[in-house]
């Protein structure tokens, strides 16, 4: 974890006279009933560990269950913040490993500790982290706590490759309509197994899409094992599974378990539709592709999810369409929002954006509202800039009048300290914010493209939307469309930027990645069965 470099700063007053006040953290990976020091265990020995010493008040108590191999932890990172407040003085644990099972997370920790002023203890490890000595040995124990996480991890992936390798359940989400037996084997679940063959016979044997069954079972009343609404990826997730031929895998290892719970020939049936329709295994992130060209700028008006790029079959051909995440997770009870033909789509989409260059009033508009919307915000941008300036000089006199006091001997080096550290946190963040609002107002400054540009521009797109590469209409695609809301099939609004610097090839080879500058983003109202007409507002 990188340490982040946080200024000590005086704690509220929350105790009266010299109490140190202490916070307990407390944490252990997973359940309490294998730990060796579970959470009552800690919290009972910590308390008494507070109560033994003389001028310690517990004000704080943190509980984490999670790997002691990252910081990233909730109640962790609240004491962490709870110590920038100042809102107690000592963190005490019960074991270093308790804190911490990297070299790497420990250290951090405890600079971070360290910088903000909270000191840190272990109640089972008398060491002293203010001297040398003491970092030196913390540190070792971070080591040592370390080695006995990889040592634990090793035994345990070993042990599970044991157990599969004997045809038993390395660990995981157990199948839909498996339980595992007193071996620790798979084995029918009788309750559910039915809903399984059921899903097996639609698709394999009566070539029922995956969606169709997620809508039946639904129909029929029927929930998945958590209570949720059935869906196509529930549906296609059992039919993939090999489980159901009793196979176990770990460590992309597969074992023969026992004999197959599932007829084995309606399993393969239902292979080869998976693959004859490409949903099988190896298609399972589809969505991708480059050839759905608009994959994560079309948001649905009634849900407010996505649409994913999906594709359908017939005897001869096959179709693209954009489909609704919900409407195609869960159906249409829960959205009814329409399929849209994706040919149909990206050509009114691409059709419309070459229109939208090729007017030059509403360009002209668009560049004006975007050049005065720039101009307020230089305004804006250069007063405050002033200001800044102001108080980073302000600033840096105080503490040249702080280090000529301490020169004359009129201050003492504590009190120099502090107010010198605090004085010098205060121009680093001022100097950061100089630095971002400088940034912003030359951002702002920047010159916008020139109508020639733009015509220049124009007929680039136009190539690229006629003829261009798959990748290339894509990247152009994702780079000029802003987003496309869909309030029906006939009723599409999308906003597209305006950019200069396309760079694209004479010989039509391209990379995929053509270069564009910032944008300046511009609204149509429509696109649906009649195209797009374009609009002369500017946003």
């Amino acid at each position: 974890m990188a340490s982040r470099k946080t200024t000590s700063r005086p704690a509220p007053d929350l105790t009266a006279g010299g109490t140190t006040r202490v916070a307990l953290y407390l944490r252990i990976s997973t359940d309490e009933d294998h730990q060796p020091f579970s959470l009552g265990a800690q919290e009972t020995r910590l308390a008494a560990f507070v109560t033994s010493q003389p001028g310690w008040e517990q004000v704080k108590s943190y509980t984490d269950q999670f790997s002691g191999a990252y910081a990233e932890r909730p109640a962790l990172q609240q004491a962490l913040r709870d110590a920038r407040l100042g809102l107690y003085d000592t963190l005490l644990v019960y074991r270093v490993d308790r804190f911490a099972r990297s070299l790497k997370v420990l250290v951090g920790l405890l600079e971070e500790l360290d910088t903000i002023g909270v000191a840190f203890r272990s109640a089972t490890e008398p060491i002293d982290t203010s001297t040398a000595t003491g970092r030196m040995l913390i540190q070792l124990l971070g080591v040592f706590a370390e080695f006995e996480r990889a040592t634990i991890i090793d035994r345990v992936v070993a042990g599970m490759e044991r157990k599969a390798a004997r045809g038993g359940w390395p660990g995981g989400s157990i199948p839909y309509g498996l339980r595992l037996d007193d071996d620790h084997h798979l084995a029918i679940r009788p309750s559910e197994f039915p809903i399984v063959e059921r899903i097996f016979t639609r698709y394999g044997t009566e070539r029922a899409g995956a969606a169709t069954i997620a809508n039946e079972l639904n129909d029929d009343g029927h929930r998945t094992r958590t209570g949720r609404r059935w869906s196509a990826k529930v549906v296609l997730g059992i039919l993939r599974n090999r489980g159901y031929l009793g196979e176990v895998s770990f460590r992309d290892v597969v074992h023969q378990a026992d004999l197959p719970l599932l007829d084995r020939v309606l399993f393969e049936k239902a292979q080869s539709l998976l693959a004859e329709r490409g949903e099988g295994y190896d298609r399972r992130f589809a969505d991708a592709h480059p050839e759905y060209l608009l994959t994560g700028l079309i948001t649905c008006s009634r849900c407010q999810r996505h649409y994913v790029g999906v594709a359908a079959h017939g005897k001869r051909h096959r179709y693209r369409y954009y489909v609704c995440w919900t409407t195609q997770r869960y159906g249409k009870a829960a959205c009814g929002a329409e399929r849209l033909r994706a040919d149909a789509l990206e050509e009114a989409v691409l059709d419309a954006l070459v229109d939208l260059y090729s007017d030059p009033e509403f360009i002209t508009r668009a560049l004006q509202a975007h050049q005065d919307a720039a101009t307020l915000t230089v305004r804006q941008r250069h007063d405050e800039l002033t200001a800044t300036d102001a108080e980073l000089a302000k600033t840096e006199a105080a503490v040249e009048r702080y280090m000529h006091a301490f020169e004359a001997g009129t201050l003492t080096a504590d009190i120099f300290a502090e107010r010198v550290r605090e004085l010098g946190t205060k121009a680093k963040l001022l100097r950061a914010r100089q630095a971002e609002l400088a940034e912003v107002a030359a951002d702002a400054s920047a010159p916008l493209p020139s109508l020639d540009e733009v015509e220049t521009l124009r007929d680039q797109l136009q190539a690229v939307a006629l003829s261009g590469p798959g990748a290339v209409r894509k990247a152009v695609a994702q780079a000029f469309v802003h987003s496309l809301t869909v309030e029906a099939r006939d009723k599409i609004l999308p906003k597209f930027e305006i950019r200069r610097g396309l760079v694209i090839g004479d010989t039509g080879e391209h990379d995929g990645n053509p270069s564009q500058g910032r944008g300046v983003r511009a609204m149509t109202p429509t696109v649906g069965a009649g195209g797009l007409e374009p609009s002369t507002s500017a946003v």
